[in-house]
């Protein structure tokens, strides 16, 4: 007898839906095909003892199993239900009239139970496209698939439930979510406030500048002045993530099974890989590409701290996703495209020892330790960081005053009316959303400059020797810092301070 079951694969961040071909026949054997890997091929064993622990078997006959299309390959244990309720219905064990109407997938215990999946979220946008009526899955999976409106989802704790839903007609209890309360009730500030900063104004408002207009920043200092600190504060004061913003993310941190028990993502994400990280688990990629950190950052922040600590090439990666705010990674047979729009906040020491310049520095560097350290980073990257600030640290009476800095709320007001303005002036562009994102076109028709400020701008570029795209860095924080101020043109003090903002450029550490 053939039977057809539905389960899916996720490729990149969207799924195919996978059609599971069961023909059980006269003789002796078990075939599984279709490009499977070997935690597929692995199936049976986990199948035979899940269905034996619960009153059922896999027929001693021959048996032919077939996941179609058979020339895609297919990862994973999540097809563990799915070939087994086809095998029971392709048996006769159970009935098969509504497996058409259903997508199946859950990894199987040895005792039924079900574990958790990667994907549930693009799956069930899937299922919801090609017209099916629901999406049996794992427990742990049904909040997260239950944000897609328009298809039933049903979170099942053991195979027994499913074989009784169709054999039986056993009601299954459906998995309900209201997106919107769910996006609203979760959004929360983080638990990191900029009420919490002594001192560091200077800090603060760069770092106001760079959430205002989606800036990557660079900050420079010695050991405990408080980089990190501050950089943990950052997603406080970014604008809420609007709901099409929130399920871009969620699919996101679905693909790599991050969203088990949980609805929709309401907070930007905050990253922050160890140094030691390769350049394939910062990108993506992979023998079965997944997700990296800067895709995992997508709509939110990337902390890279002591960013000279780096593997020199995991660094240079990074260049074009900055650029592009999209990871393309192709393999022989097959291309991945995953989303990494993120804000960049690097942060080092000035020296190896971390105390350059300093006359009390208990460690100091030669010139060669310290054009070893710096060469890490190249110029071309440092190019695309926005805002280079110094971060010095906060003396004594600042640390002990009992009064607190201005809250992350207040900021986040401010921050939020600017991007407002960035989204109007932006409208008639599909691709630019704020001024980090604007493009050669954009700077023309936003950032022109009076004679004065040309006559500032040019001074700068001569003195510092600044590349063409440090002028183009210039003009966009230039243009942020004149919408917090709610100003129209960018004038000669907002081209001043955004000057200011180069201090690698400044300082020449760089040579």
């Amino acid at each position: 007898m053939l039977t057809k079951v539905f389960g899916s694969a996720v490729f990149g961040v969207e799924a195919t839906t996978i059609t599971v071909e069961v023909n059980v026949a006269i003789g002796v054997g078990y075939h599984l095909v279709g490009l499977p890997d070997n935690a597929i091929k692995e199936s049976n064993y986990r199948i035979a003892a899940a269905l034996l622990n619960n009153g059922y078997r896999i027929p001693g006959k021959k048996i032919t199993l077939n996941l179609a299309p058979a020339d895609l390959r297919k990862e994973g244990s999540a097809y563990d239900l799915t070939l087994a309720i086809g095998i029971l219905a392709a048996s006769g064990q159970i009935k098969s009239e509504n497996l058409e109407r259903f997508i199946i997938m859950g990894e199987l215990s040895l005792d039924g139970s079900l574990q958790p999946i990667k994907g549930a979220l693009p799956i069930a946008i899937k299922a919801r496209e090609e017209g099916f009526k629901g999406f049996i899955l794992p427990m742990e999976n049904a909040k997260e698939a239950a944000i897609v409106a328009g298809l039933e989802v049903y979170g099942v704790a053991n195979i027994a439930d499913v074989i009784d839903y169709f054999d039986k007609g056993t009601p299954l209890e459906r998995m309900v979510v209201d997106v919107r309360e769910e996006f609203y009730k979760n959004l929360d500030f983080p638990e990191f406030d900029f009420s919490d900063v002594k001192g560091q104004e200077s800090i603060k408002r760069c770092m106001e500048i760079a959430a205002a207009g989606g800036h990557n920043i660079i900050l420079i200092g010695p050991p405990g002045a408080g980089k990190t600190m501050l950089a943990k504060r950052l997603p406080s004061i970014l604008p809420p993530m609007t709901l099409h913003e929130a399920l871009e993310t969620t699919k996101i941190h679905s693909v790599v099974g991050k969203i088990k028990n949980k609805g929709l993502m309401s907070q930007r994400p905050f990253r922050s890989p160890h140094h030691t990280i390769s350049d394939v688990a910062l990108v993506g990629g992979g023998a079965y590409p997944q997700p990296g950190e800067i895709s995992l950052s997508h709509n939110g922040v990337l902390f890279l701290d002591e960013l000279p600590e780096f593997k020199r090439g995991v660094l240079e990666v990074m260049r074009q996703p900055l650029e592009d705010r999209e990871v393309t990674i192709s393999r022989a047979r097959f291309t991945v495209t995953y989303p990494s729009s993120f804000m960049l906040v690097a942060s080092m020491n000035p020296s190896p020892g971390g105390y350059f310049n300093d006359p009390d520095a208990p460690v100091s560097s030669s010139p060669a330790e310290m054009q070893r350290y710096l060469s890490k980073i190249s110029g071309p990257l440092l190019d695309r960081i926005d805002i280079h600030i110094e971060v010095t640290p906060v003396p004594f009476d600042k640390l002990s005053e009992d009064r607190k800095g201005e809250g992350s709320v207040a900021i986040r007001k401010r921050v939020t009316k600017a991007r407002e303005l960035q989204t109007f002036r932006f409208a008639e562009f599909d691709n630019v959303h704020y001024n980090a994102q604007m493009g050669t076109k954009q700077i023309r028709a936003y950032c022109a400059l009076d004679a004065d400020s040309k006559a500032m701008l040019k001074n700068a570029m001569e003195r510092l020797n600044l590349s063409a795209r440090a002028y183009d860095r210039i003009l966009k924080v230039a243009r942020t810092i004149a919408d917090l101020e709610n100003s129209e043109k960018v004038v000669s003090n907002h081209i001043a301070e955004a000057i200011q903002y180069r201090s690698l450029d400044r300082d020449g550490w760089l040579g």
